[in-house]
């Protein structure tokens, strides 16, 4: 039987079991609201329940941080991508009016897609192929779009007919607003100031302990809001079993059951248009993924020292294999695609240098399923706080663009502008890679734009086109 040191070589890089122990558990503290934050975002969807989506969460999320451990032996961690879980239901479900089941179709297709370009090194002639200044734009733009919905969700920002969207009203002297609804907006702005005053503190899990203090507060004030507790109880079930069978029965193999199903989308839709939606969501959703992944990858191990002597990150096909692997289990599970995480870095910092740090947070994830009862008590003005702070993390890349350059900030600006204004992040990197072209061709540069550039700007044209 093979040990822990021959598998992950613990002493060999110069740590220990406790320091990789540590690291493990830091990792989990710092990305567990995952959890929470996926659940709820996915249980606006029709037929879909907060139990199934957590159970879901928890366990793509133990076995991608597993299989990078095992495979790549590195301490890192992966759970369902915050974006791409946003553009999965308010965008390709709530918008584009597909199923919850048929967008899990496309998670598979991105993740067997992402597979196979791993496996041939495709993979890098994509990502060559959406130029610099997109690349760099395509993570804030998400970012805008997160924390948009986060915004939007806690009630900060409301429709206005007249202007589109506007601040919430907080005036209590006036009479247009009650306690009751200023109350959870408070909530998530506390929430989100704090988790701010840890991050700058230090503090490990800053954004978990955020969404616990805004829970915390939020059942705080209910006191004040009258008939706030009235038939609390009535529906709260502590059977952490409970959820494992609205996993099985609303999300475990609906990609396959129902998943190909199109016909509701067909009633109101052409079979060409249903074509086009499939391959440029599926596209997007796989950029999205590899740029994600390829980033955090060398961002992560950057801060822990751990690249190669080339720069390069330690068995990095290894890793993307992983990934793409844990966005096929994803699929099946019943949730969006899979990542790795920042986060992870806060594990790294703490002396993790291993897959060992992984098997841990994997394990932590593995334990987490059995907490879904306490889990679901969480707020969604709590969750909101998360979705803003996260969105605000993401917009670090946009500082990497040549602003003063025309031909970069054009593209730039129209992919992470485009994101959150259309809802919809697929529409950012086609007007980000489109404008490109367009700016190429009439500056006499046709030349230097790649022929998979060219192939991406044309699908996203057709897309316009055909579905608009």
């Amino acid at each position: 039987m093979l040990s822990t040191e021959k598998i992950f070589h613990i002493k060999e890089y110069g740590s220990s079991m406790k320091t990789e122990a540590l690291a493990g558990i830091t990792t989990f503290m710092t990305m567990a609201y995952i959890l929470m934050v996926n659940s709820r975002m996915f249980a606006e969807l029709p037929g879909v329940s907060y139990n199934a989506i957590y159970i879901a969460t928890a366990i793509s999320a133990c076995i991608g941080t597993v299989l990078i451990g095992l495979l790549a032996n590195l301490p890192l961690a992966q759970a369902s991508a915050m974006g791409s879980n946003a553009f999965f239901v308010y965008t390709v479900c709530l918008g584009f009016g597909l199923s919850y089941a048929n967008a899990l179709v496309l998670i598979l297709i991105d993740g067997i897609l992402f597979i196979m370009l791993t496996v041939t090194g495709l993979r890098k002639k994509i990502f060559e192929a959406i130029p610099t200044s997109v690349r760099m734009a395509i993570p804030a733009g998400v970012g805008l779009f997160i924390a948009f919905i986060g915004l939007k969700d806690s009630g900060i920002v409301v429709a206005d007919p007249s202007t589109y969207v506007n601040l919430a009203s907080f005036n209590l002297l006036a009479g247009n607003v009650a306690w009751k609804d200023i109350m959870p907006i408070l909530v998530t702005l506390a929430a989100l100031i704090a988790i701010a005053v840890l991050t700058c503190k230090r503090v490990k899990g800053a954004v978990l302990w955020g969404i616990l203090g805004g829970t915390a507060l939020y059942y705080l004030l209910g006191l004040t809001v009258p008939g706030f507790y009235e038939g609390f109880t009535n529906n709260m079930n502590f059977n952490p079993l409970t959820a494992f069978g609205d996993f099985g029965t609303h999300a475990f193999g609906k990609v396959f059951t129902e998943g190909f199903d199109f016909s509701p989308y067909l009633a109101d839709h052409s079979k060409t248009e249903l074509v086009v939606l499939i391959a440029t969501t599926a596209l997007a959703f796989c950029l999205v993924d590899m740029f994600d992944t390829i980033g955090t990858l060398y961002g992560a191990c950057a801060r822990g020292n751990l690249l190669t002597e080339d720069g390069e990150v330690p068995n990095l096909d290894r890793a993307m294999l992983a990934d793409a692997i844990a966005t096929t289990c994803g699929a099946v599970c019943g949730t969006s695609t899979v990542s790795s995480y920042v986060e992870a870095s806060t594990g790294i910092a703490e002396g993790g240098k291993t897959g060992m740090a992984a098997m841990v947070t994997g394990a932590l994830f593995f334990i987490s399923m059995f907490l879904c009862p306490i889990a679901m008590l969480v707020p969604g003005c709590a969750t909101a706080a998360a979705l803003i702070y996260v969105g605000i993390m993401m917009m670090n890349c946009a500082r990497s663009i040549d602003w003063l350059k025309t031909e970069d900030a054009v593209p730039a600006f129209l992919t992470l502008a485009m994101m959150p204004m259309t809802y919809n992040i697929s529409y950012g990197i086609a007007f980000g890679v489109i404008s490109y072209v367009l700016i190429s061709v009439f500056t006499g540069k046709a030349r230097k734009v790649k022929i998979g550039t060219w192939v991406i700007a044309a699908l996203f044209a057709v897309m316009f086109f055909v579905t608009h």
